[in-house]
């Protein structure tokens, strides 16, 4: 099951209280800081993020178990770690990126 967790914005403005991603090469801001669950995506020149996380702004879900809700769909990234304790990983669903999020 699905849990709408937030929605990712790329920009090219920085934001404040950012966080910087050093293998990304990408900024984020905080979610649960914003009352709209809106997190904040600056991406510098040379990320490895794909191109359409950089483009377009994606969706994420809380999910219970990563691997099955990626059985069957289109995959963008494989699951990774960015923080400690959480789990994501994007597939593209209607022509977007979905962010799928597991906690630990």
């Amino acid at each position: 099951m699905r849990t709408f967790h937030h929605i990712g914005i790329p920009s090219s403005e920085t934001h404040e209280n950012e966080t910087y991603l050093e293998e990304a090469k990408l900024y984020i801001t905080d979610v649960a800081a914003s009352p709209n669950k809106i997190e904040w995506l600056r991406f510098e020149t040379g990320s490895t993020m794909p191109r359409m996380l950089q483009a377009l702004p994606h969706i994420a879900y809380q999910v219970g178990d990563l691997e099955a809700e990626m059985v069957g769909k289109e995959v963008l990234m494989e699951p990774f770690s960015p923080m400690e304790g959480v789990t994501v990983a994007f597939i593209i669903e209607e022509g977007a990126p979905i962010e799928l999020m597991q906690m630990a």
